[in-house]
């Protein structure tokens, strides 16, 4: 046995033999018996067909030629007909002299052999065993193509997977772009604060730590302190003026045009959900959108886009393989209420506390230590509060999370 023989699976070979007399086909069973085979007996032509309907791979079919009713030939012919039927190979067994023309006849029908009656119990082994290794060769041949298309998928979830984050950074910069657009920005300005406030900083941090780095031995305990006090001081006033830059970005994002118009819910969910679910299949994660379909709201459809985003983002990112992130909503009076709910980590009573408060490092930690970034989070709550509407979360650790927020509703007369 060479190791590919290892690979063909288990199911056991099936042998379908058709003849009216059942001492033939007590005689073919008993030359043919081994170990993994396995007999299916038809008395006719039509008992035939109606076996092969019902049951799938067989690897060859012996047909007797002279049958009542229906002959091996108009059998096969019938048996061709079909699509899933159309690649077994068929043996004629016949009590006749081999003539030309019923030899013609037969392949015209479909056969691949014929073997005469009384049969040569060693040649129809041998025969058959022919057709019974190419099937399995087949089988395995099959079984390679399945196994290479499941890594070709694979190649193409971890492409798409890639291409999912540069849409995500694309979307994020095609909000951001909107939103400068809106008030008008200097890109003088902007590029000021990126050049001067940060530029410096950086530069002293890459002086004192690369003296840090180069020649530590031969640098005083009072120079060591002193470069390690400069970086300390400057990674504390990046930080700040990075804390200060996001403040002013906040600021700004709540002058920004807001357009509110008519947008039906099942819809402006979907969209936001279809550059998601490429990450979602990668972990086997099931991604839902059960919002009822005939709800209405008034609501900002770009800034609607991503506040669902950035909640299913972060529910996929704390679910673990093969579990549910689901998308529900339901009308509170005027207000639409709409729930985004996983079946992740789930996060502790102190971190939800801090999860929208702007004084706090905003930073998510699920019960993995994994952290995220808090400013999708704190556009999320500005977005929603511009609406009108309110955000809250529940979560329990191990079991999931669910956030709230929600929006008005437009009624629809």
């Amino acid at each position: 046995m060479n190791k590919n023989d290892k690979l063909v699976p288990e199911i056991p070979v099936k042998i379908l033999l058709v003849d009216d007399n059942d001492n033939n086909l007590m005689s073919m069973e008993v030359a043919l018996e081994r170990e993994d085979y396995v007999f299916f007996k038809a008395t006719s032509g039509r008992e035939a067909l109606r076996i092969l309907l019902r049951e799938d791979e067989f690897s060859l079919i012996l047909l007797d030629v002279k049958m009542p009713t229906m002959d091996g030939y108009e059998t096969a012919e019938l048996i061709y007909q079909r699509d899933k039927l159309k690649d077994i190979p068929i043996i004629f067994i016949t009590a006749h002299d081999y003539e030309e023309a019923a030899m013609f006849k037969g392949y015209q029908a479909g056969a691949v052999d014929f073997v005469r009656k009384p049969f040569n119990a060693e040649l129809l082994r041998s025969k058959v065993a022919i057709f019974a290794e190419l099937f399995k060769k087949n089988r395995l041949l099959r079984q390679q193509e399945e196994r290479l298309q499941v890594i070709n998928n694979d190649l193409m979830l971890l492409n798409l997977d890639l291409e999912q984050r540069v849409l995500d950074r694309t979307i994020e910069l095609e909000n951001l772009n909107h939103q400068l657009k809106s008030l008008n920005l200097s890109k003088d300005q902007f590029l000021s604060v990126l050049s001067h406030d940060l530029r410096n900083p950086f530069t002293a941090l890459l002086i004192a730590s690369a003296k840090l780095s180069e020649e530590p031995e031969n640098l005083t305990t009072a120079q060591i302190k002193q470069l390690s006090q400069i970086v300390h001081r400057t990674s504390n006033k990046l930080v700040n003026q990075l804390n200060e830059v996001i403040e002013w970005a906040k600021k700004q994002s709540k002058k920004a045009n807001f357009n509110p118009e008519k947008v039906h819910l099942i819809m402006g969910i979907e969209e936001a959900l279809e550059l998601l679910r490429p990450n979602a299949a990668q972990k086997k994660i099931k991604l839902q959108n059960r919002a009822p379909k005939d709800i209405f709201v008034k609501a900002d459809s770009l800034m609607l886009r991503s506040i669902v985003q950035n909640l299913v983002t972060n529910a996929i990112k704390y679910t673990p393989q093969g579990g549910s992130v689901t998308i529900n909503a339901k009308v509170d009076g005027h207000m639409v209420s709409i729930l985004v709910a996983d079946s992740g980590v789930g996060m502790a009573h102190e971190m939800k506390e801090k999860l929208f408060n702007e004084h706090n490092g905003a930073s998510i930690l699920g019960t993995n230590n994994e952290p995220g970034s808090g400013l999708g989070l704190m556009l999320v709550n500005d977005f929603v509060l511009q609406h009108g509407g309110t955000i809250d979360v529940a979560s329990t650790i191990g079991k999931g999370t669910t956030f709230k927020f929600t929006i008005p509703a437009m009624r629809v007369k």
